[in-house]
């Protein structure tokens, strides 16, 4: 008999183990933050409804505990007590698959759900939203993690219409089941709001976050013979294909949730950097040594970190690539660049030409041409005062493309140049196809020119390149005087170096282009002019 009364005891704090974490959760979501009012009376509602199956459960317990105890004597009733218990375990284990149903942290129905109303329908829209930082935050802080999440799904929730089906379907990744009744147009529009809403600020205590979040959206149609559950995998899957392999550290022992901690800081404090003011542009002469004068600057982005200090560019530019903001950056760098441009033709400097990079996502864009237009006019330059820079791996990666974007900005005025040429693999027809207007030889070939014999026959082969198709060659980090005097007696007419200048900030480079002495001092050469061996003239 004792067997019999722990049965219900057991049945009893089952119920209550079920209930306990949502009554929690419910708590901490709804003190948690303002935003997140609407997440705690859902959840709230939830753990009262929790309670009346408490209540009820308890009552049906008591109720079979009294039978039981009623019929002690009479083993004809045991069987029917017994299957009265099982009854009861049947009623647990329906609640159990009705409380597995919503997810403990978000509180939204999870995968099977969605499933289930898409095989339902047979097709329809499906979006998906991707918390890049949910995986990212639990290697080091777990808790942080799934307070952001619960705050974004609460945000989310708060812009769905009532209609809109929504499920959690994996660790960070939600989905938006938006049926057969709407239109690509009108759920990619809702969806696009959705992703730039819910990038905006999550304050968590003492902490600002700005959540990364990626969208996807795909058509399903359950006639084309792939099932749900695999066209959702598919969905998912799509969100990791642009993912960079992990980089290689050469340690036997390595602190990953250190690395990912610092890594997400980086990340979010960049997000801020420049509503911050944080980013700057220095600028390193570009000398024409033909006509002994300097020519223009090329634009370098600076990162100023209030607590890291100066933070190398080899080091953020990456991490801004890896993270898809190189297109916000680069423009903030182009207006940057373009207003200390028209600030230099003020002080009557001359034509002075601003040299900008352009990464390969910019250049992704058809609306680039478009983008630089606007800058200049916004800033009332003329186009052939911007030379845009990219490099030779970038420029030939999608010669087509580029080529259609390039004619647009020649068509404009503006000039191109080929960065780190002779690093890449790409042939000389592509680069006469895209039709350059500059070459600039990479330090690594410049570096010791002047006795290395491997370099020199690479970089008078790059010269006479230049020379055949009339495009301007420059040599870039030219830093000892032996190198600047040997590439100028073989036929080099344009450099950039710290032999000459390094980065500057824009009042510094106002200087240095009016101290005209100075130059003139850096571009003798040792010997007599009627020296210079101008071997390679056409």
């Amino acid at each position: 008999m004792q067997g019999r009364v722990d049965k219900p005891t057991h049945l009893i704090s089952s119920v209550a183990r079920l209930a306990l974490p949502y009554v929690l959760v419910a708590t901490v979501v709804g003190i948690s933050s303002a935003i997140n009012v609407v997440a705690a009376i859902l959840f709230g509602l939830t753990a009262m409804a929790l309670l009346g199956w408490n209540w009820r459960l308890r009552r049906d317990v008591v109720r079979a505990t009294q039978r039981m105890d009623a019929v002690r004597a009479d083993g004809s009733r045991s069987a029917s007590l017994t299957d009265g218990v099982t009854a009861i375990e049947h009623q647990m284990a329906s609640l159990n698959h009705r409380l597995a149903a919503a997810h403990p942290v978000s509180g939204l129905p999870m995968r099977e759900a969605l499933l289930a109303q898409m095989n339902t329908d047979c097709g329809g829209m499906l979006g998906a939203i991707g918390f890049a930082d949910f995986d990212r935050l639990t290697a080091f802080d777990p808790a942080l993690a799934e307070r952001v999440f619960a705050a974004s799904v609460a945000r989310l929730r708060a812009m769905l219409p009532p209609e809109r089906f929504v499920a959690q379907v994996d660790r960070g990744y939600v989905g938006l089941w938006f049926g057969a009744g709407i239109d690509e147009a009108t759920a990619r529009a809702e969806l696009d709001a959705i992703g730039y809403a819910l990038g905006e600020k999550v304050e968590d205590g003492g902490a600002t976050i700005v959540p990364q979040v990626k969208i996807r959206l795909a058509r399903f149609d359950g006639g084309d013979g792939v099932e749900a559950s695999a066209f959702l995998a598919r969905t998912l899957a799509s969100f990791t294909l642009a993912a960079g392999a992990p980089a290689s550290l050469d340690r036997t022992t390595v602190d990953y949730a250190g690395l990912a901690r610092d890594r997400y800081a980086l990340e979010q404090d960049l997000r801020q950097a420049i509503s911050r003011r944080e980013l700057r542009l220095d600028f390193q002469p570009l000398i024409d040594a033909g006509r002994g004068r300097v020519c223009g600057a090329e634009a370098l982005i600076r990162w100023d970190h209030p607590e890291r200090g100066a933070i190398p560019p080899a080091r953020f530019i990456p991490i801004v690539e890896a993270m898809g903001m190189a297109s916000e950056i680069g423009m903030w760098a182009l207006n940057a660049a373009a207003r200390e441009a028209q600030g230099w033709a003020a002080l009557g400097l001359g034509m002075l030409r601003v040299a900008v990079n352009v990464s390969g996502l910019q250049l992704e864009r058809d609306d680039l041409p478009i983008l630089v237009q606007r800058t200049l006019e916004r800033h009332e330059l003329g186009a052939t005062v911007l030379e845009i820079e990219l490099t030779e791996s970038v420029a030939t990666s999608d010669a087509e493309h580029c080529r259609r974007i390039f004619q647009d900005l020649r068509r404009m005025g503006v000039k191109l140049a080929v960065d780190d040429f002779g690093t890449g693999y790409s042939g000389f027809s592509s680069l006469r196809a895209l039709a350059f207007d500059k070459i600039k030889i990479d330090r690594e070939f410049v570096t010791d020119v002047d006795v290395r014999t491997d370099s020199q026959a690479i970089c008078q082969s790059i010269i006479a390149l230049g020379r055949g198709l009339g495009i301007r060659v420059l040599a870039e980090g030219v830093e000892r005087r032996e190198e600047y005097e040997w590439l100028r007696r073989h036929g080099c007419q344009h450099f950039q170096g710290y032999y000459f200048a390094r980065p500057m900030s824009g009042e510094a480079f106002v200087a240095f282009a009016r101290d005209i002495a100075r130059l003139t001092e850096l571009l003798r050469l040792g010997g007599a002019p009627k020296q210079i061996e101008e071997r390679l003239q056409a």
